[in-house]
């Protein structure tokens, strides 16, 4: 009687365990042609579903980036059924130490080299990509090399551009005058959020600037300035379905709305989030959540019943002008509570959706 005890306890131990582990997911460091990457991994490593692979933005690692987000209490129902793989720009992650004066860093175009090997370790076949900043960039330039290795893009904050002469002459000015965690800052926030000094602005203010591996940050900073254009246009684009997220007022307003202009209409969904700020994953990750289940639902992987009731009763109002069956068909902008008319043109078959 008493062993049989003492295993159930043991069995229910190691349950808790497993669940603590799933939880904080496992680190690994794996070997890629142009260095070190950390990644870590949530899920039990099933390979007949594509992997939910993350890139996070310059001034940030993937905890900061995506923590909120993932973690988001409806953000459950989609992350229990895939294998969700974070990854780390070199030298990002928490407790990296910092490079060695002088160290070369990894151009854009090399660190979407570094993904395959990701893959490869894992023995994912595929990936489902969310990507900000210039992480979405990184999986942008990944998939164009790599189309069959992508079945589905979110890119958040995207700038398929490269630096202007103006926008160079003025991050020269902005390095003579700011601190690189003003540059930061800038960069991950609206000029609002950043003037307001909101919560969310001094905590990161605060991360960064105390980051022991803040050169680092530099690095993959000046990386991201030097980034190539990623060329893209109706006849040479992304070839997965895609959805475009961008804050209403964030830094990178203009240029999603281009990219979007690039995109192959029939396979992108815009969506226009107001009162998100630059990064809507952390400031509104409930709208972003449910955008994100009805992507994931045009792609096939999970069924209408899996939906929240928040989904549910929203979806006869969004069912006569938003088809989620119909996702592959056409383009969709989706603008949270703002005004379609405050877009810019969109092509013919583009239906605006205020929700």
């Amino acid at each position: 009687m008493c062993n049989n005890v003492g295993v159930a306890v043991s069995v229910q131990e190691a349950e808790i365990a497993a669940r603590i582990l799933l939880d904080q997911g496992q680190e690994h460091s794996i070997e890629t042609p142009h260095g070190l990457l950390h990644v870590t991994v949530h899920g039990t490593g099933n390979t007949r579903r594509p992997a939910i692979l993350t890139y996070h933005d310059v001034g940030m690692e993937s905890k900061s980036c995506f923590s909120t987000f993932f973690k988001f209490e409806e953000m459950q129902e989609i992350v229990k059924n895939f294998t969700v793989v974070h990854v780390d720009a070199p030298g990002q992650e928490e407790g990296a130490a910092p490079y060695p004066l002088g160290y070369q860093y990894a151009s854009m175009d090399q660190l979407a080299e570094m993904i395959p090997a990701v893959l490869q370790y894992f023995n994912f076949r595929s990936v489902i990509g969310v990507g900000v900043g210039a992480g979405a960039y990184v999986l942008s330039r990944f998939t164009l090399s790599n189309p069959d290795s992508v079945e589905g893009l979110v890119l958040v904050n995207i700038d398929p551009n490269a630096r202007g002469w103006m926008d160079w002459a003025a991050q020269k000015i902005s390095t003579l005058t700011s601190s690189l965690t003003e540059q930061m800052l800038s960069h991950l926030f609206s000029q609002e959020e950043t003037s307001g000094n909101t919560e969310l602005v001094q905590s990161h203010r605060e991360r960064i600037s105390k980051a022991p591996n803040l050169s680092n940050i530099e690095l993959f900073w000046k990386s991201y300035n030097s980034r190539r254009d990623l060329n893209i246009d109706r006849n040479s684009t992304l070839k997965c379905p895609v959805m475009l997220v961008v804050g209403d007022q964030a830094p990178y307003e203009d240029a999603a709305v281009e990219c979007n202009s690039k995109l192959d209409p029939t396979t992108t969904s815009f969506l226009k989030m107001a009162d998100a700020g630059g990064m809507p994953q952390l400031t509104q990750p409930s709208k972003l959540t449910e955008a994100f289940k009805y992507f994931i639902q045009g792609m096939g992987y999970m069924a209408s019943s899996c939906m929240t009731r928040l989904s549910r009763s929203r979806t006869t109002s969004l069912s006569s002008s938003y088809s989620i069956e119909g996702s592959r068909s056409r383009s969709r902008t989706l603008s949270q509570g703002s005004q379609g008319g405050n877009l810019p043109p969109s092509p013919s078959n583009t239906m605006e959706v205020s929700c």
